[in-house]
């Protein structure tokens, strides 16, 4: 596994329209962890690829409803199988963060990847998805410098009081102990 021009060497690749240009790639120095399910707590089906490529049905299922109309996005996605699918390339701005600010800088979007794990705050991730986690984590430290350690956050972290991902359910000791 490798990065080529901002995408992955392996996975599925699902080109998101909800993306643009950052103001400067060199600036790319922020890791965000998120957490994603559709219909919320539940796996498995197209509808996050569906969301992400604004194709979501709001009459599917009752939730859709409220969401089907957002414009977003995230560089990658691993589902609970451990199945990467890239909608963004990490050279340009997806938009996964919102409002956010990380170190007194707003609008993380401008300089951060962000990596959905298909799951929720409060159920367990998978082994795998761990495990591929950390890996694509050691293709981006080693791709993007700027981005250390200590600037692997969760959505939580640059949107407190509106965000709660990637949740208690995620163990933190554990990725970071796999990175090593």
């Amino acid at each position: 596994m490798n990065i080529i021009q901002g995408w992955l060497s392996v996975g599925t690749r699902l080109e998101s329209p909800n993306t643009d240009n950052r103001p400067s790639s060199a600036d790319i120095s922020l890791l965000v962890i998120h957490n994603i399910s559709l219909p919320p707590d539940q796996f498995g089906g197209p509808y996050i690829g569906q969301l992400f490529s604004n194709c979501l049905n709001g009459s599917e299922h009752p939730y859709f409803a409220d969401i089907c109309h957002l414009e977003v996005s995230s560089h990658l996605l691993i589902d609970r199988d451990g199945e990467i699918t890239q909608f963004v390339p990490f050279d340009k701005r997806a938009w996964h963060a919102g409002v956010s600010e990380f170190e007194g800088h707003k609008n993380c979007n401008d300089f951060s990847i962000g990596i959905e794990l298909e799951g929720s705050d409060n159920i367990a991730y998978t082994n795998i998805q761990y495990s591929v986690l950390a890996k694509v984590t050691t293709l981006i430290l080693a791709d993007y410098p700027a981005i250390t350690r200590e600037r692997i956050v969760g959505h939580s972290d640059i949107a407190p009081g509106r965000k709660t991902d990637p949740g208690p359910a995620f163990d933190w000791l554990r990725y970071k102990k796999e990175l090593s």
